[in-house]
């Protein structure tokens, strides 16, 4: 896996001051990306172990609330495999601190679903395809968020005003609620 940067203070992409990762890779190409760049999973520099570790260095501190994944597409199957061993690591040494990941993917539909990937899932009644992300980590990689930002950009749909996200289709969905509903909740912080 490639990644685009590492933001060591963020305070747009999750609450509080924050450490932020936006990795390469993205196959959605929405129109009016902010962060076109990373579409190329070639992208950037290589995730490596010592990546890994200046990024727990930097959420070390006490001001620091958490670790936002962006990208790029964090739900790209090759790259969940990837951060998987981050987010562990991240939960293990930092429990208080919140994960937030964002995905153009949705997650009742693309994340959760168990297609295989590329496989695509009719919706009626207007029948839109949609595409599996869904791999082997995925349940694990899910279990270990917070927050998942989903939805694609819709530059038709943007709105300055919005809180942690950029378009008005997009949601903040609560994972471990979600997860433990059986239906997407809404993240109210």
């Amino acid at each position: 896996m490639n990644y685009g940067e590492i933001k060591k203070v963020d305070i747009a992409n999750g609450p509080g001051v924050r450490v932020s990762l936006f990795v390469s890779g993205c196959t959605h190409h929405c129109p009016g990306c902010f962060n076109a760049d990373t579409w190329d999973f070639g992208f950037g520099k290589e995730y490596t172990a010592g990546t890994q570790e200046e990024i727990l260095e930097a959420l070390s501190p006490p001001h620091i609330a958490g670790l936002t994944v962006l990208g790029g597409e964090p739900f790209e199957p090759d790259n969940q495999r990837e951060l998987l061993p981050l987010i562990r690591e991240v939960r293990s040494r930092f429990p208080e601190k919140s994960v937030w990941m964002y995905s153009g993917y949705l997650f009742d539909r693309e994340i959760l679903s168990t297609l295989p990937a590329g496989e695509v899932l009719p919706e009626p009644p207007v029948w839109v395809p949609y595409r599996s992300a869904h791999c082997e980590v995925t349940d694990e990689l899910l279990s270990l968020i917070d927050v998942l930002v989903d939805g694609k950009f819709i530059a038709a749909e943007k709105d300055l005003s919005l809180r942690f996200r950029g378009s008005r289709n997009q949601r903040l969905i609560d994972v471990q609620a979600s997860l433990s509903a059986g239906t997407v909740t809404l993240w109210q912080g």
